[in-house]
């Protein structure tokens, strides 16, 4: 049967009319703030309303406090420094604060007309040393709603020592409670149990599908152009979907609306440059960053005649503009273009490119209205004539996925409620696998034929302060998946073993446009904040996710010849529902900006559904009958996070310790019983140590520490002789019944800031690290193989990426 695609999908963004706004006015002196009362106007429900930036470089910053000392209630900014507070008339008293910037207080006459206050703030005086999860307000982790959250702050993230002395976001999250990988040089991360897939990972709200270069050793994102980076673990707001782990919401710098700002630094295998200034006469600015690796260029001396020319580098492009039109209207355009390259005659290319515009709108003082179009392409390219040695021999497959979307995003604030509410639709386009091949001049191409879907969901949340100690979050999300023609539909057989390859019975063919599956999913959403006193808390939520785009792969970690397939007609969404409880916990002096110390502990259940297996020997690449050697389970993770951290003084840092455990179960492996994912870690000890000697004004010196059970991985269990060799094989069908040696490491990074000269505006400093301090040969596999002398013996056999330290040295610079 054919369907169509429903009309309310193609009008999804033709709703809630906007409302008239009323422009805010009100006289501005130094401390105070009023407005004339009219006659006739009824005062009561007056707003006050405006953009906190940074007086430095006009950035917008993202989650500023602004406190009503007279009710104790307040806002905090969004992702673009947009605040709104209602208020009775009245006079009031303001605090805006900011980790790392001076206060500012303002008092507030509200008579009978709402208020307009777009605020600068400096940066203190002394430099506070704030650690990487950095709470944006005073005792945030507290009087914030959200739970099992974690942002990064990027000029603190810089201290880390890092691989080859390269800041970089994806290793310095895996340093977080819950979040872990398995082992050097994989790429993604894991979250709560949830595959490296899982995690909805967005580059100013685009999704970046293979976030690493050169296999996970460093990520995309360069450091110089981030603003802002959140994890989100649990308790994720209605907004919000597509995923079932985790959400990672990284967001680019605007450019330096007040000057000129160029920034760089020279290492060891890449180079940086970014160049920022102001537009439009500080109307708008501009970013634009650069990175380029060059390994191959010095190695090549050295390589001998058969690696001769052979390719591996890296490079991306990441470039931001913004335009104030007015005072309601602001609009952004900011895009990724990045690459790598690995090989010699036989090799690999594969990439991402991003690309969003983005209107900000002020309907009124009440109604902001942020939407949001992307595009973001991720393809790969495998081809065994890198060289053009023989262009008449050869053989390459391509394969990408491509997205399209719009997203209107509503912020309504009434009092002591913000609703949100908004949609979003979205086109992918899979294109699982074309080849060519070349043979003696004559070509041949054949490959899968693409995959669409379409995407839609339509959500509403609202964030209630209920009593002065009472908080709520709830909302819910509608989203719907339709899996499209043109293409073909199979029909498998169900009537075989468990475990076992499905042959198909049927083959239906779909026209363009037609509907061959249709998939709905109600998500609802909740959290809770109790405040027991003024420095401890309980905080609770419960979320629902569905997820209908799915990684292909069969490895232990992502590979740029991964491929992405659409919920079909034999291939259901994966859905999470998670339940997570905390307690947090504030303590010691504190600083102006918050306590001395943070403490917070959290467990969390998560339940997972049709999770995606394989059968033994399953044929992932160019397999026209690909979902015959899928099959599903379920799935549970559960564990508790413990974190301690110091905000201030000379030494300064954090530990984390993450309890954990993660498993499936499959109708056909491990005998059908629950085994442990190969992601599974028991347990994750982290820490993270900053000094700032205050007798070396120049010096300041870091070091992390990771401590982690090792994952699991099938062993045999027997061996059996053929031909005089020994065949180790498993006989009883158990799934990872063992575990690698644990994995520890010692980070260590030496910062000298350059001196600073009166009238100069350049800034540098010298990074100086070592990476795996004591040489430890982590493991990231195990495997077996005959000994080479006697085919009779087998043995285990050990793989490490990194099995010594690693020095480096990095220069940075800022003009």
């Amino acid at each position: 049967m054919k369907h169509t695609i429903p009309l309310w999908l193609c009008g999804l963004f033709i709703f809630l009319l906007p409302l008239q706004a009323s422009k805010a006015q009100g006289s501005l002196s130094t401390n105070t703030i009023g407005s004339t009362p009219q006659k006739g106007v009824r005062a009561a429900g007056l707003t006050i309303s405006g953009y906190i930036k940074d007086a430095v470089n006009g950035e917008g910053l993202i989650g500023v406090s602004v406190y009503v000392k007279e009710t104790g209630t307040g806002a905090v900014t969004n992702s673009y420094g947009f605040y709104a507070v209602t208020l009775p008339a009245g006079n009031y008293n303001l605090v805006i604060s900011y980790v790392g910037y001076a206060k500012q207080a303002r008092t507030i006459d509200l008579v009978d007309k709402n208020i307009r206050l777009d605020l600068e703030l400096s940066q203190e005086g002394k430099e506070l040393q704030e650690v990487v999860v950095s709470s944006k307000r005073e005792d945030d982790n507290v009087k914030n709603i959200e739970m099992s959250v974690n942002r990064i702050d990027v000029k603190t993230l810089q201290r880390i020592p890092a691989l080859l002395g390269e800041v970089d976001v994806i290793r310095s999250i895996q340093l977080l409670p819950g979040v872990s990988t398995v082992g050097e040089g994989a790429t993604g991360f894991n979250v709560r149990g949830g595959s490296i897939d899982q995690n909805l990972v967005l580059l100013d709200e685009a999704p970046v599908y293979n976030s690493s270069h050169l296999f996970g050793f460093f990520s995309v994102f360069n450091p110089d152009a981030v603003k802002d980076v959140k994890l989100i673990k649990g308790g994720i707001p209605a907004n919000y979907g597509g995923r079932i782990a985790s959400i990672l919401d990284v967001r680019l710098k605007e450019g330096n609306a007040k000057k000129p700002e160029l920034n760089g630094g020279i290492g060891l295998i890449f180079s940086r440059l970014s160049y920022e200034r102001p537009l439009f006469k500080g109307k708008g600015s501009f970013i634009v960053a650069a990175r380029r690796s060059y390994a191959d260029i010095l190695a090549q001396p050295f390589l001998n005649k058969d690696l001769k020319g052979a390719k591996f580098y890296f490079y991306d492009l990441t470039a931001k503009a913004n335009y104030h039109i007015n005072d309601k209207n602001t609009v952004f355009i900011s895009g990724y273009l990045g690459r790598d390259v690995f090989g010699s005659d036989f090799g690999f290319n594969w990439g991402n490119t991003t690309l969003s515009t983005r209107w900000n709108h002020v309907f009124s003082d009440r109604l902001f209205l942020n939407t949001t179009a992307y595009y973001s392409n991720y393809d790969y390219s495998l081809n065994t004539d890198l060289k053009q040695k023989t262009p008449n021999d050869y053989f390459r497959t391509d394969s990408r996925i491509v997205d399209y979307s719009l997203k209107p995003d509503f912020s309504l604030f009434l009092g002591k409620n913000t609703i949100t509410f908004g949609g979003q639709a979205i086109i992918h386009d899979f294109q699982p696998g074309t080849a060519t091949a070349a043979s003696a001049g004559s070509v041949r191409s054949f490959g899968l034929v693409n995959k669409r879907a379409l995407e839609a969901a339509l959500y509403v949340g609202n964030e209630q302060q209920l009593t002065p100690k009472l908080q709520l979050q709830y909302g819910l999300r509608y989203s719907m998946f339709q899996y499209v023609g043109a293409g073909e539909a199979y029909t498998f057989a169900t009537d075989v073993p468990a475990g076992t390859r499905r042959p198909v019975l049927s083959t239906q063919t779909y026209n363009t446009g037609d509907v061959i599956q249709t998939y709905g999913n109600w998500e609802p959403r909740f959290a809770a904040k109790y405040e027991l006193n003024s420095n401890s808390s309980f905080k609770m939520s419960y979320n629902r996710l569905a997820q209908y785009i799915h990684l292909i792969s069969n490895t232990t970690a992502s590979t740029p010849l991964d491929i992405w397939t659409p919920s079909t007609n034999n291939i259901k969404p994966q859905i999470g529902d998670q339940v997570a409880g905390g307690f947090f916990k504030n303590f010691g002096r504190s600083n102006g900006a918050g306590s001395e110390f943070e403490a917070s502990v959290e467990v969390y259940y998560k339940w997972l559904q049709n999770q995606i297996d394989y059968i033994d020997g399953a044929s992932l690449i160019l397999n026209k009958y690909l979902e015959g050697d899928l099959i599903s389970g379920k799935g549970r993770a559960y564990g508790a996070e413990f974190f301690v951290k110091r905000n201030t003084g000379v030494v300064n840092g954090w530990i984390s310790y993450t309890l954990a455990k993660t498993e499936r179960q499959v109708s056909g492996i491990n005998n059908d019983n629950w085994y442990p994912t190969r992601y599974d870690k028991r347990h994750t000890l982290t820490s993270v140590l900053l000094i700032d000697p205050s007798n070396a004004k120049r010096w300041n010196f870091s070091a992390t520490f990771t401590l982690a059970s090792g994952t699991p991985g099938t062993f045999p269990t027997n061996r059996f002789e053929y031909a005089g060799y020994v065949v180790p094989q498993n006989t009883d069908n158990s799934r990872n019944n063992y575990r690698i040696p644990a994995y520890h490491r010692l980070d260590l990074a030496a910062t000298l800031q350059g001196r600073k000269r009166p009238g100069k505006r350049k800034e540098d400093n010298w990074v100086f690290s070592v990476y795996n301090v004591y040489a430890r040969k982590n493991p990231f596999s195990v495997y077996f193989q005959a000994n080479a002398d006697n085919p009779r013996v087998t043995e285990a056999i050990r793989y490490s990426v990194f099995a010594t330290l690693i020095p480096s040295v990095t220069y940075n610079f800022k003009f």
